[in-house]
């Protein structure tokens, strides 16, 4: 059986949701932790490869990226390729007074970087903030996907609450471990419009 098809003999179709979809996360977070750390790297340079031959990468002048968690998919290399292209770089930042997160361009990583909400590294104070509804690409990380746009998060909304606002290209940005045949969706979940994988760039 392959990881997508275990992953779904981990959730039940008579469950709710929420229980859906914790029991989801807890089973591909425990495949992709069971990849070795080379294999980590290998699968991320392959992807960043990938992503730099697309035209909606090319096209774009405003790219919003994620801070890699060790579980994720790396493309950090590609925020400093972005700003040496000209294009404007951008991050989320943690506001929290409002307890959301704004998105702020990122000029020098070694000087408008540090370590903020969640032990993730995000703009500091004088990186101006950027209209969500400007960027052009958003590149979205998550637990798990599947083909028909849906995307598992950790559970606390933040990406949802930023992709309700954006205009842009929205990809998810995965292993191939992570892609599973479904995901259980609730109706404040956002779908996405194409996929990338070290293997794979699906438009949907």
């Amino acid at each position: 059986m392959d990881n997508a098809g275990r992953a779904e003999k981990a959730v039940s179709n008579s469950e709710l949701p929420i229980a859906a979809k914790a029991a989801l996360r807890k089973h591909v977070k425990g495949i992709v932790a069971a990849l070795a750390p080379a294999e980590k790297d290998l699968a991320a340079e392959a992807a960043r490869c990938i992503l730099r031959t697309q035209p909606v990468w090319q096209k774009a002048r405003s790219i919003l990226f994620f801070a890699p968690r060790p579980d994720e998919l790396d493309l950090w290399p590609l925020l400093a390729t972005a700003i040496e292209e000209r294009k404007t770089a951008v991050l989320p930042r943690y506001n929290a007074t409002s307890r959301t997160y704004t998105v702020c361009q990122v000029h020098d990583p070694a000087r408008d970087l540090c370590v903020g909400k969640f032990n993730i590294r995000e703009p500091v104070a004088h990186c101006a903030e950027v209209a969500l509804n400007w960027l052009d690409l958003i590149l979205v990380p998550g637990i798990a996907f599947d083909l028909h746009g849906r995307r598992l998060g950790r559970g606390k909304g933040f990406f949802d609450q930023l992709l309700k606002t954006v205009r842009g290209t929205t990809c998810g940005v995965a292993f191939d471990e992570q892609i599973v045949s479904e995901v259980p969706v609730e109706p404040h979940d956002i779908h996405l419009n194409c996929l990338l994988t070290p293997t794979r760039w699906i438009e949907l």
